[in-house]
This record gives structure tokens, sequence and C-alpha cells, in this order.
């Protein structure tokens, strides 16, 4: 599956079309963000069901802002359109996998249950 650089417009349609959306907020000048991206491209090629997507915050600060993202990388996940994730750090490739795997797990009408 291949990883798709997305702004503000084009990540609202596709988290209205996709199940399970992850977000890997990124800068061109970060080091830990260019180790981290061959991790989350191999991932996403492992997934072709969830739709993995990349944030460069110096060109997108609006949606870095809107996920409160101070430090990157920053990954966010987001299932049926709610922000069930966000976590600072590159993250090691079985991490990621877990992260994937409890995303598919969670109950989002529980979830929906205890935030009202």
């Amino acid at each position: 599956m291949q990883v798709l650089d997305v702004t503000k417009d084009s990540l609202k349609e596709i988290v209205e079309n996709n199940q399970i959306v992850i977000i890997d907020f990124w800068a061109v000048w970060c080091g830990p963000c260019k180790r981290f991206a061959p991790i989350f491209e191999g991932v996403a090629a492992k997934h072709p069901d969830v739709k993995f997507v990349k944030v460069n915050t110096d060109e997108n600060p609006d949606l870095a802002n809107m996920f409160e993202v101070r430090s990157i990388p920053t990954l966010a996940v987001i299932k049926e359109q709610e922000i069930v994730f966000v976590q600072p750090g590159a993250l090691p490739e079985e991490v990621l996998e877990e992260v994937v795997k409890r995303a598919r797990e969670l109950d989002m009408d529980e979830v929906r249950k205890n935030n009202k």
C-alpha cells in the first residue's frame, strides 16, 4: 500500500472513506522522522486495508495544531472518524504493528460510550 502525503482537505476525505487511518506527522529536517519513514512504509505495505498517510508539519501547520503535535515524529490513529491514539516519537516496527492490531480490535461503541 502506498503511503500518501496529505493536506487538511485531502485528510478529511480520507478519514471519511476509510475505517482506520494512521498518520505520521513529520518534517524534512527531522532526523528521527527520516529513520521512521521506512518503518512506517514497511508496515503500511503489510496492511492494505488500513490507510497510512503522512503530514508534513512545515507545510500543514494547521493540521499539526489540530492534532496538538508538539514534537515530531508523532503518530496518530483515527478509527471510524475519531482520533483514538496520538503519540510522539518514532516507533520500532513491532510496536507500530501492535498499534495497528489494537486499532483493529478497538470497540468504537465502547469508546463512544466512555467519551460521553
